[in-house]
């Protein structure tokens, strides 16, 4: 009686976080870049989902559950070039150039570069295995993605 009394005044045991692959490494790397400058953003969080429907085809909802893992992975989270090497270890070449693409994405998101996201993307880029001319190509490819979306909506805007 007396344990199940002292049990009920401990803090719960949160639950355990799933073990990392490729989608959730990832994930907790765009996390972590989108953290970085203290402003975790709407539009971040609404550019991770994205990404992570578009690269592991999910429709939003599953999108949204893996970043809130993501999330929390993150927050418990080893250093960025644990989840960089396992992205190394478990995919091929274009999923990691799809991975330097996306983090380059994320830190475009908001229209800044701050230096704590470069030096995110930086050290999974290293982590990943990638050249520098692998990551400066990704980092102009997320540019164009970004001034394309940006004009598609300012059409989309004029026209209705």
């Amino acid at each position: 009686m007396l344990k199940k009394l002292f049990q009920a005044f401990r803090p719960p045991q949160p639950p355990a976080l799933p073990d990392p692959d490729a989608e959730l490494a990832l994930g907790a790397l765009m996390v972590r870049v989108a953290q970085s400058d203290r402003e975790y953003q709407l539009e971040e969080i609404s550019l991770i989902d994205r990404i992570l429907a578009r690269l592991y085809q999910h429709n939003a909802i599953e999108a949204a559950k893996v970043r809130a893992s993501c999330e929390k992975l993150h927050a418990a989270a080893p250093e960025t070039d644990t989840f960089g090497r396992l992205i190394r270890e478990t995919t091929g070449l274009d999923e990691r150039l799809a991975a330097l693409d996306a983090l380059w994405e994320v830190v475009l998101a908001d229209g800044d570069e701050h230096e704590g996201e470069v030096k995110i993307v930086e050290d999974a880029r290293k982590a990943m295995g990638l050249s520098y001319a692998d990551n400066e190509t990704a980092r102009e490819r997320a540019r164009r993605k970004l001034a394309n979306a940006s004009e598609e909506t300012q059409t989309c805007s004029r026209t209705s």
